[in-house]
């Protein structure tokens, strides 16, 4: 198989950041710094105070109160084989030891295990990583001032799992800020964060299930929403002439059925997909968003962890659901960006493309098979230049079970690159499929074949897959980048 001089989906101008060092990213300005906090430096922020009322809580415990505790384990764990029998659990806690989240159970109940993983975590001097027991696995992951502990016994990997919880204390800081969240633990070592994350727990829930069951995650990247070039192009242009001369916009996003439409943002800034992950976590976690234009704080931890960009959100209309987050370091403009907004509406209606973006939203997507592809039951091709992938309709036998489909890519993602020994193309047979992976300088391709097929079709196959891709990156790919 050659290699494409030029990988389907590349283009010269990335409306995503690829890198994976945030070191070599440009963060905000110090004049936009100045902008977002205005007098008040970022150390002094009145929202990070700790009223009068949240007063430290004492870390002592009485033989009465271990007593009572040991009685709500035994009581909580003997009423509840629903919990015991989840294959998998995540926890975060605060370095004293305070309950903040659990994926399964009350917090409160299983206060007495926070204290046990606590004492191991403190029992190894902050070194322990993972413990392997059995079919279960125990990871630790410090992220000061929070600690997040997963147990699972799924055949996901310590990387994959270690990935799912950046992306839940990313979700925390998303909501808080890094800086507020060391602030408060620096004034109150046993402060309880659930006071400042109420309603953070839905939004935690969400991003588990989306980064164990969306290929997004495992490759980190977004898919867009299939659309023509010329209607996209159409798209951003009407955003930057509503938008553009909005005082320090800073992005525009469109998005619709979890998917990219397009991203206009101010020149020399650019987005991490997985901020773009948390972003749509929040669409899509947050029903209420469809009724009603919303201000909401909002930070973008790969972009700048240390303070807020502040998100217009609302829905196109009643008639298209696409969501449209307007970001700036501007407090004080919700009237000139909800202005903004109908005038985007207005110019999409004219021009069409609001139609054009429904068809796409409410069209079914082809599988492999409906494509031409007899032997090919679905793949995921990712364009690492632009950090964007596409992936077919499911199609038998993942139709109903999209688990065992992620799990096989899962598995193939982790087998190439294993940083013990790195693969750059495998091809695994088992009794129910072939899983093909190939990795390149410019693209990754995981493909999911009949058991049966031999590795001369697979080949033949994937040369025209790619060759099928090619001819169809303006519509399955952002390949122009716009600006204010």
């Amino acid at each position: 198989m050659s290699e494409f001089e030029i990988e389907p989906g590349a283009t010269k101008d990335s409306v995503l950041v690829t890198s994976e060092s945030f070191d070599n990213f440009e963060q905000m300005s110090s004049s936009l710094e100045e902008i977002k906090y205005g007098n008040v430096k970022p150390n002094d922020d009145p929202n990070s105070v700790l009223t009068d009322d949240n007063q430290v809580e004492s870390t002592s415990n009485t033989a009465e109160t271990q007593s009572a505790n040991a009685n709500v384990k035994d009581e909580y764990v003997e009423n509840s084989i629903d919990w015991t029998n989840k294959k998998k659990h995540v926890f975060v806690l605060s370095t004293a030891g305070k309950p903040i989240y659990s994926r399964h159970g009350n917090e409160d109940k299983l206060a007495w295990l926070f204290g046990v993983m606590l004492g191991l975590f403190k029992y190894s001097h902050d070194s322990i990583k993972s413990i392997h027991a059995g079919d279960t696995t125990y990871l630790f992951l410090s992220k000061k001032p929070l600690i997040l502990v997963a147990i699972w016994k799924t055949k996901e990997s310590v990387n994959q799992v270690t990935l799912q919880l950046n992306y839940v204390f990313n979700q925390i800081v998303s909501m808080l800020t890094l800086r507020r969240l060391i602030k408060t633990y620096d004034e109150r070592p046993n402060y309880d964060l659930r006071r400042l994350l109420t309603g953070v727990d839905r939004l935690i829930d969400h991003v588990l299930d989306f980064s164990e069951n969306e290929a997004a995650f495992t490759l980190g990247a977004i898919q867009c929403l299939p659309l023509a070039l010329s209607d996209r192009d159409a798209i951003s242009k009407a955003i930057k002439d509503a938008c553009g001369k909005i005082k320090n916009l800073v992005f525009a996003i469109l998005l619709g059925n979890n998917r990219l439409i397009t991203l206009v943002q101010m020149k020399k800034y650019h987005l991490h997909p997985a901020d773009l992950h948390l972003v749509f976590n929040l669409v899509q976690a947050t029903e209420s968003l469809k009724y009603s234009e919303s201000w909401t704080p909002l930070c973008l931890p790969r972009f700048d962890n240390s303070g807020f960009l502040y998100a217009h959100v609302s829905y196109l209309s009643e008639d298209c659901q696409a969501c449209l987050m307007l970001l700036t370091v501007e407090r004080d403009v919700f009237f000139p960006l909800s202005n903004a907004k109908q005038k985007i509406v207005e110019k999409l209606r004219i021009s069409g493309c609001m139609e054009h973006i429904n068809a796409s939203l409410l069209a079914m997507e082809e599988s492999a098979l409906a494509s031409g592809f007899s032997e090919l039951r679905h793949y995921l091709y990712k364009c690492k230049s632009t950090a964007q992938f596409y992936q077919p309709a499911l199609s038998p036998p993942y139709t109903k079970d999209k688990i065992k489909l992620m799990e096989l890519y899962k598995r193939a993602y982790q087998k190439m690159h294993c940083s013990t020994r790195q693969l750059k193309l495998s091809f695994e047979r088992s009794f129910d499929e072939v899983v093909f992976s190939w990795d390149t300088k410019g693209f990754e391709l995981y493909a999911i074949f009949e058991p049966l097929i031999d590795t001369q079709k697979v080949i033949h196959c994937v040369s025209k897959l790619l060759d099928w891709i090619k001819k169809r990156e303006d519509k399955l790919f952002h390949l122009n980048a716009y600006t204010f």
